[in-house]
């Protein structure tokens, strides 16, 4: 089979105290959003990442929103960054780094994407308030932690301007979608994994 036929599909559950969540993707498909969250503002932020991504996402989630949004938006990351993983399968032939800077009107946000194995992310993306709506600013960088650490990435979000809140998030999220798109792609002149270790 070749790398062009995989069918590069995962789907994982998690359920725990806190909450339930089941997320399916394809890597290959046309940014299909299917986002079922109990924190709106999270739902808008994802359906933005997965239309810039063109990764086929449905996430299905449960969680205590009546304690904190933040179990939820963090289990989201951790289990979107497993099925990921999965659906890489062995990284043979992908392009492996992906990078973009998004404008979002005032608000400019670069992403750069290593899909080394090394779960890690450093954001630096400061808010000048503390909610948007009633969605707390401190979870996006939570949401990408969780991500990148369950996914085995190398990420890196850096806010270059921007003042509205909202602005500065979405952008960070098509940002990170657009990056993804581009690493995950298959690339005709790669053989085998792109690294000299000859594993990722």
């Amino acid at each position: 089979m070749t790398e062009a036929t995989l069918q590069r599909r995962a789907e994982i559950s998690r359920s725990t105290k806190e909450t339930q969540i089941t997320v399916s993707l394809d890597l290959d498909g046309a940014g299909t959003a299917r986002i079922d969250t109990p924190v709106p503002f999270f739902n808008h932020m994802l359906d933005a990442f997965t239309r810039h991504s063109l990764i086929d996402v449905t996430v299905e989630a449960e969680g205590d929103v009546d304690v904190d949004d933040h179990h939820t938006v963090e289990d989201v990351g951790i289990v979107l960054g497993a099925v990921l993983r999965e659906a890489l399968g062995t990284k043979a032939g992908i392009a492996r780094f992906g990078q973009a800077i998004v404008p979002m009107d005032e608000a400019l946000v670069l992403c750069a994407v290593d899909i080394s194995g090394r779960g890690q992310a450093f954001v630096e993306v400061p808010f000048e308030v503390q909610t948007i709506g009633s969605f707390d600013t401190q979870l996006v960088k939570e949401f990408f932690l969780a991500f990148a650490r369950e996914a085995g990435i190398t990420l890196h979000v850096r806010l270059l301007a921007g003042e509205n809140a909202h602005h500065v998030a979405e952008a960070c999220f098509k940002a990170c979608g657009r990056a993804l798109r581009q690493a995950v792609e298959f690339d005709p002149r790669v053989t085998g994994v792109p690294s000299t270790k000859g594993s990722l």
